[in-house]
């Protein structure tokens, strides 16, 4: 079946399928490897030339498309922040809102938990708080919520 196509339609159904596989692998270099054999092909077109040629050049142009526009074509995939934080500190608000007591909360221990946004944190408060209690949140430090009990 392949016999069949001339090898510079191989080549640009090769660079397809190389540039396709960069959705499923990433790092933004296979792109340029597609790039370089639909070149060759489209090249072949006008320039008849032996396999060897056709290799070195498909290699060439692979490894100049990538030495000269990866930097440049990666910043148009990168994401983008809207609000820029300069202090690095945490940007959620947990001041003020309310959690559930999962694990009964004893002051300076570690055993105390709460249920918090569907997600379970360690917490402290100043006295002890019984397992499914309402609890408002204080402050955040690092991965433990400091609370009281909910008024």
């Amino acid at each position: 079946m392949l016999e069949n196509i001339p090898l510079k339609y191989l080549w640009i159904l090769l660079g397809l399928a190389i540039m396709s596989m960069e959705l499923f692998l990433p790092g933004f270099i296979l792109v340029f490897f597609g790039l370089g054999a639909v070149l060759t092909g489209v090249l072949l077109v006008f320039i008849p030339m032996g396999i060897n040629t056709q290799l070195v050049l498909f290699t060439v142009l692979s490894i100049i498309l990538l030495a000269a526009f990866r930097r440049m074509a990666q910043g148009y995939f990168v994401g983008r922040v809207a609000n820029v934080n300069p202090t690095g500190a945490a940007m959620e608000k947990f001041d003020g809102e309310t959690a559930v007591v999962t694990e009964d909360i004893v002051p300076n221990s570690p055993k105390g938990k709460v249920e918090f946004h569907g997600s379970f944190w360690n917490a402290d408060a100043e006295m002890e708080i019984a397992k499914g209690q309402k609890v408002t949140v204080l402050a955040r430090h690092n991965l433990t919520l400091k609370v009281q009990p909910f008024n």
